[in-house]
């Protein structure tokens, strides 16, 4: 796919699992789980899906997933999965390397989607991309460093330790634009701070869809997270912004959705609801 200046691409980076309950909050499980059946342990699979952006000035990665940094215990949990398919394995089939990338864009700090950023070398944490600027919403940022009690367990201090001691942070006040020709959206009903990339030229639009609309079957409106820290804020913004896809046709890029990468959106009447599965 292309939009404007940029070639896009989906880049996999990672398959992991999670909660069903804690990912569908008051959705009941016979609902849910016709989307995304639960295993035995009640964890649903689920990916951690990049974007690339590529022109001739930049290459631009959209979030970086889990990584490899995990101990064994934790890799056990979440039932982590960096063999079949990872980040460097995902750039190389598209003719790409870590060494390539210019700009890391962070939606926000929870592990799943930047631990990818650092990496583990002869047991010592450095950047995974040694070229690129890393960028992170001024808001998130501060959380992340000073977090409460709900979010505690998803902010990773070695997932930017090492990028602030290298010089290699840019913070992001609101909705400065700091790449060209891509907007940001910030939400924070999920978490402060939350940046999402639109990329447009006028004629089709791409929204990143981060931790707003995780899965495809996260579109109704009150399909939403219990890991959300304001979900009433997170249903407001899933109001301004569906009817505004569904009208411009924009296409979605999901992050988690286990299957399906992107789609554009409808509305029935009464519900918001995948369209048509787009290829990137």
């Amino acid at each position: 796919m292309r939009i404007g200046r940029y070639k896009l691409y989906e880049i996999e980076t990672s398959r992991f699992r999670l909660d069903g309950g804690a990912m569908f909050g008051i959705i009941p499980k016979p609902l849910w789980e016709k989307y995304l059946p639960a295993d035995e342990k009640n964890r649903i699979e689920m990916s951690t899906r990049s974007l690339l952006l590529v022109s001739d000035e930049h290459k631009i990665l959209v979030d970086t997933g889990n990584g490899d940094k995990w101990q064994e215990k934790f890799k056990a949990i979440y039932d982590i999965d960096t063999k079949s398919v990872n980040l460097e394995s995902s750039l190389a089939r598209h003719g790409f390397t870590v060494e390539d990338i210019t700009d890391v864009y962070n939606t926000h700090m929870h592990f799943d989607h930047i631990a990818g950023g650092t990496r583990l070398v002869d047991g010592k944490i450095e950047p995974t991309f040694s070229n690129a600027r890393y960028w992170f919403q001024k808001d998130n940022w501060a959380l992340a460093n000073s977090p409460g009690e709900k979010e505690q367990g998803s902010f990773m201090e070695a997932d930017w330790k090492i990028l602030a001691e290298n010089g290699m942070v840019e913070l992001v006040n609101g909705l400065e634009e700091f790449l060209p020709c891509v907007k940001n959206l910030v939400v924070n009903g999920h978490t402060d701070g939350q940046m999402l990339p639109l990329i447009s030229d006028g004629s089709h639009s791409l929204l990143y869809c981060g931790d707003l609309i995780p899965t495809t079957a996260h579109i109704p409106l009150p399909w939403i997270m219990a890991y959300d820290v304001r979900p009433l804020e997170t249903l407001q913004e899933k109001q301004v912004l569906l009817p505004q896809a569904v009208e411009e046709n924009w296409t979605l890029f999901f992050e988690h959705d286990p299957k399906i990468a992107a789609t554009t959106v409808k509305y029935d009447g009464k519900h918001y609801r995948k369209n048509q599965v787009v290829n990137i």
